[in-house]
C-alpha cells in the first residue's frame, strides 16, 4: 500500500511541473478560464488512471499530457460551437485581468497571458478556426507536438492534421491581428483617448482610432454592449460620445487601469444609474493598437465571463 501511495505520489509530482504549461494550452484552445481548468484536471485523471505498463510506454510525458489536453479541449470545442448558436450578440474569449501596476503573479493563467498568442486579438482569430483546425495549429506551431500525435488527438490521418494546421496558420496570417505593443506606449494612446472623450471631442477621439477599427461587445444579452460590429473610427467615436449622454457624468471615463491578456485595458466597476440615466454594468475592456492607433476595441459585459477575474480591489491571496 505504502508503495502504491508514493508512486502515486511521485506521479502527482511530476504532473504538477507540467500544470502551468498545460493551463496555457488549455486556455489558448478553449479561450475560457473554467474549460482549461478541467482539462487539465481531466488530464490528471486521464494519466493516474493508466496502469503501470501505460505509464511506462510514456517516453515524454509533458508531449503527452499535451496532446491529451488538446484531444478533451477538442471535445470541448465542438461543444461550445453549438452552444454558440444560442448565443446572443458576439462572442468574446473570458478574458484573464491582472490588476495594473502589482507585483507580477505567478498564477498560471497570469504566467500564461505573457506570451503574444494569448493576446485578445490572437484569441479572437483563433476562435473563428473550426476546432478541428484550432487544436491542430496550436499544438503544433505553438507547442510543436508532432502531426503523428496530433492525428492521432483528431482521429484524422497525417495529411489531413496537416491540411487542419495549414488553414489556422493561414487565417492567423490573413488576419493579421495586432502585434503586442510596449505597455507605455499603449498607455499614452489609452490616455489620449479618454481625455478625448472627456472632453467630446469627436476629431480628436477620431484620429485616434484606424480607420476601420472594430468595437466588438460581449454581453450574451445580460449587459450593455454593442450587440452588432461596429466598424470605422466615426461610427465608434460617435457611439461613445452617444453613451455619454446616457449614463451619469464621468462614469464612462473613471475606469481603473488593469492588464487584459497581457495588455493594457480598463475595469469599469458598476455604477448605480441616477436623474433618468442607465446603470452601469460591470465591464472589462481591452484594446489592440498598431502605429500609434487603436485597430479593436473588447467589451466584455457578459457577468458569465466576469465572474472570476481579479478585480483592481482584490487583495492578492
Amino acid at each position: 500500500m505504502a508503495s502504491t501511495t508514493t508512486a502515486q505520489d511521485s506521479l502527482a509530482a511530476q504532473f504538477a511541473e507540467h500544470r502551468s504549461h498545460l493551463i496555457g494550452v488549455a486556455y489558448r484552445l478553449t479561450g475560457t478560464r473554467a474549460d482549461a481548468e478541467d482539462a487539465v484536471q481531466e488530464s490528471w485523471l486521464r494519466l493516474a488512471g493508466l496502469d503501470d505498463a501505460g505509464r511506462a510506454a510514456i517516453r515524454d510525458l509533458r508531449g503527452w499530457l499535451t496532446t491529451v489536453v488538446g484531444r478533451i479541449c477538442l471535445d470541448r470545442l465542438k461543444s461550445a460551437a453549438a452552444q454558440r448558436e444560442r448565443y446572443v450578440g458576439n462572442w468574446l474569449p473570458e478574458p484573464v485581468v491582472t490588476p495594473f501596476g502589482r507585483p507580477v503573479s505567478e498564477d498560471p493563467l497570469d504566467v500564461a497571458v505573457r506570451d503574444d498568442g494569448l493576446r485578445m486579438a490572437a484569441l479572437v482569430v483563433l476562435d473563428k478556426l473550426t476546432p478541428e483546425q484550432r487544436v491542430a495549429f496550436v499544438l503544433h506551431d505553438a507547442f510543436s507536438v508532432p502531426f503523428a500525435e496530433i492525428a492521432d488527438a483528431l482521429g484524422v490521418t497525417v495529411e489531413a492534421a496537416r491540411q487542419h494546421a495549414s488553414r489556422g496558420r493561414k487565417a492567423l496570417a490573413d488576419a493579421d491581428p495586432a502585434p503586442r505593443v510596449p505597455l507605455e506606449d499603449q498607455a499614452k494612446v489609452l490616455e489620449k483617448f479618454v481625455t478625448a472623450l472627456q472632453q467630446g471631442d469627436i476629431q480628436a477621439m477620431t484620429e485616434l482610432l484606424a480607420p476601420d477599427v472594430v468595437l466588438i461587445g460581449d454581453s450574451n444579452g445580460k449587459g450593455r454592449t454593442a450587440r452588432q460590429l461596429i466598424v470605422g473610427a466615426d461610427k465608434i467615436a460617435r457611439f461613445f460620445l452617444g453613451l455619454t449622454r446616457k449614463y451619469p457624468a464621468g462614469v464612462l471615463t473613471a475606469g481603473t487601469p488593469v492588464l487584459v491578456n497581457g495588455d493594457l485595458g480598463v475595469h469599469l466597476a458598476p455604477q448605480p444609474g441616477r436623474d433618468g440615466l442607465f446603470a452601469l454594468d460591470e465591464h472589462v475592456q481591452a484594446m489592440a493598437v498598431r502605429d500609434g492607433k487603436i485597430v479593436a476595441i473588447y467589451d466584455v459585459v457578459n457577468p458569465d465571463k466576469l465572474a472570476r477575474i481579479t478585480r483592481p480591489g482584490d487583495v492578492p491571496s
